[in-house]
């Protein structure tokens, strides 16, 4: 399921001892898996915060716990220590945490475009929009954020996106948005009633 490296399970010891959490376990969680900016949180657990359906891995002196919607994308994940110039702290590496963004010259340019263009006008509103996959001429697209279960998606899309990756990628003729939006949690605008 999810391994720990020898400095990762020493550093998370010494701060248990340093913290005065002896005892206490480790907590990984994943928030946003299955989309492409999976999050990750690494927490202690007390043994009255222990949930009977965690997945518990024991790692010799310390456990690690589960929910199971944060195991799902933990499969085959490893947590590591860094401490460079660059980066220092834990790190999780979890393959299966999220989606491989398309490649190719399309695909760049389309993200080009989300990340200079569109994803800067939608997140006055809490939103963001990512390229989930190409096919011939079709972009396929998630929105996020404010732009999850948003009344005003139709229009986002055919006014906004569409029109401007239809001009900035010829290669592109069709754009679909795939998103869930049934499940959007905190929308900028409500759908009309």
């Amino acid at each position: 399921m999810i391994t720990l490296t020898d400095e990762a399970r020493r550093r998370f010891l010494e701060a248990a001892k340093a913290e005065q959490r002896e005892g206490q376990g480790l907590r990984v969680t994943v928030k946003n898996g299955g989309t492409h900016q999976p999050e990750f949180a690494l927490n202690f657990v007390a043994p009255e915060e222990i949930a009977d359906d965690d997945t518990v891995i024991d790692s010799g002196e310390l456990k690690v716990y589960l929910d199971p919607e944060s195991a799902r994308w933990l499969e085959g994940a490893s947590v590591d220590f860094i401490d460079g110039l660059d980066e220092s702290g834990f790190k999780v590496d979890a393959p299966n945490s999220g989606i491989k963004r398309p490649t190719g010259p399309v695909a760049e340019a389309v993200t080009r475009v989300l990340e200079e263009k569109i994803n800067p006008a939608v997140a006055a509103h809490g939103g963001f929009v990512s390229l989930v996959a190409l096919d011939d001429e079709t972009a396929f697209l998630r929105f996020g954020g404010g732009c999850q279960g948003c009344g005003m998606i139709n229009v986002t899309l055919k006014q906004g996106v569409e029109r401007i990756l239809f001009e900035e990628v010829p290669a592109i003729k069709k754009v679909m948005d795939v998103t869930d939006h049934a499940s959007g949690t905190n929308p900028y605008y409500q759908p009309a009633k």
